[in-house]
């Protein structure tokens, strides 16, 4: 299986449990791996996924409905990218890089795989 990979989208969500996060927003931190048989003899771009659409739809659900749990933020990116025609397998991590933990740390992230 060959990948299209894109780390790092970044966009301002307002996921979590406690009140202050759905009021201020924080900012969440995605990358997914797209998982699907690569066309390397057309170079046209209908035979693949094209990333820029695959970040708008990122940042779609992380800008839109708020929920309590990054897994479900993770979850709903996974549904949207796997309704992507070609793509057969995708892993999404969700970073959560200001969560509301009181001991120092570089990062919170959920990451799950879906399949079709």
């Amino acid at each position: 299986m060959d990948n299209i990979t894109l780390t790092g989208i970044t966009s301002t969500g307002y996921h979590g449990v406690f009140p202050e996060e759905r009021r201020e927003g924080q900012p969440f931190v995605v990358d997914v791996v797209l998982e699907f048989p690569l066309e390397t003899r057309t170079d046209d771009l209908r035979d693949t996924v094209n990333y820029a659409e695959v970040a708008a739809d990122v940042e779609s659900v992380v800008t839109g409905e708020p929920r309590n749990l990054i897994e479900t933020v993770a979850g709903d990116i996974a549904e949207r990218l796997l309704a992507r025609g070609r793509v057969e397998r995708v892993t999404v991590t969700v970073h959560k890089p200001q969560a509301p933990i009181s001991q120092p740390f570089g990062d919170v992230s959920v990451t799950i795989c879906r399949s079709k």
